[in-house]
């Protein structure tokens, strides 16, 4: 049985989705952000809190859990700024207790959910795993910390792990029965996606003099499902025991510009954008873009998905909500 922490967020519920397909599946989310109805009815749920210790042994107590796959985590960078002790707390506090009762269980493979804000500002054209660290932001960084304490539990107790550190999520599910809501909403697409629905009245460029071709800034978009998928064979590698520390960077290796992403939902939904061009934001590169040449040779992955393939797949589901 796998545990998929955080199962029922916009990245954990997509996972849900695909993962119960093969595998016996128990979720845990709090639902703070999360949605009950996005979570797979194939799926046990469990409702609690992920720092909640006694809690975590009753789960590791009652299920056969072979692996945890863990997406549960604040992920607002502004707020992070804001209010760091949340996202210490939350980010890396809970991780390490629930990391502690694995052990205690000898429950040792585990998947993690990082993010490209581990990168900070790069000053390379395409990041590869091995492009430098250095997070701008409390939320990078303890993405960042829960990276090094795996490693350090790797050594200390053969703790496995696969890390995945991705860019811009989005889409939705295929048939639309799950898709992405976030309170507030910070996402481009679905921002843009809102507007053209009539919810905003304006959608925000922030800077349009950056060194790209058309001024605005360049980001990675990647399909949730393609995500998912690779999420999968990852745990399969560790199930199978192919890998046993691997990080993977998961991204098209394209990216593409702001001005890119709302003329392709304008294309899509066949509505025109009233856009506001504003003031660059502080600790925005110019560009984010991801390599993922070593997911494609050690696992086999590779974005399915392209942008315009992602704005339907949005737009489909944003015409009629679920949730």
């Amino acid at each position: 049985m796998i545990l998929v922490i955080g199962g029922a967020g916009y990245i954990g519920s997509h996972l849900v989705k695909e993962l119960v397909v093969s595998k016996k599946v128990i979720v845990l989310d709090n639902l703070s952000t999360g949605h009950l109805s996005a979570i797979d009815n194939r799926a046990v749920f469990v409702e609690g809190d992920l720092g909640d210790r006694k809690f975590l042994d009753e789960i590791f107590t009652q299920y056969p859990i072979d692996a945890v796959m863990h997406f549960a985590a604040n992920s607002l960078v502004g707020e992070s700024v804001i209010d760091p002790c949340k996202y210490y707390q939350n980010n890396v506090a809970s991780t390490l207790t629930l990391l502690e009762v694995m052990l205690k269980h000898n429950v040792k493979k585990f998947i993690f959910s990082s993010t490209a804000a581990t990168y900070g500002i790069p000053n390379v054209h395409i990041i590869n795993e091995d492009t430098i660290t250095n997070p701008i932001n409390p939320y990078g960084q303890s993405k960042l910390m829960i990276e090094k304490i795996l490693a350090d539990f790797s050594k200390a107790y053969n703790l496995e792990y696969v890390i995945f550190r991705y860019f811009n999520a989005a889409g939705a599910f295929e048939s639309a029965e799950i898709g992405e809501k976030h309170y507030p909403e910070t996402h481009l697409i679905p921002l843009v996606l809102q507007h053209l629905l009539g919810k905003r009245e304006q959608i925000a460029i922030f800077g349009s003099d950056y060194d790209t071709p058309d001024g605005t800034c360049i980001r990675d978009y990647i399909h949730v499902t393609d995500l998912a998928r690779a999420h999968i064979l990852g745990l399969e590698a560790l199930l199978d025991n192919k890998v046993s520390t691997e990080t993977y960077n998961l991204g098209n290796g394209l990216g593409f510009s702001v001005k890119e992403v709302i003329e392709t939902c304008e294309k899509v939904t066949g509505i025109k954008a009233n856009i506001a061009l504003s003031d660059r934001r502080d600790g925005d590169p110019a560009r984010l873009v991801a390599s993922s040449e070593k997911v494609f040779n050690q696992l086999g992955w590779k974005a399915k998905y392209q942008l315009e393939d992602i704005i339907k797949s949005a737009w489909k589901w944003h015409e009629d909500e679920k949730f």
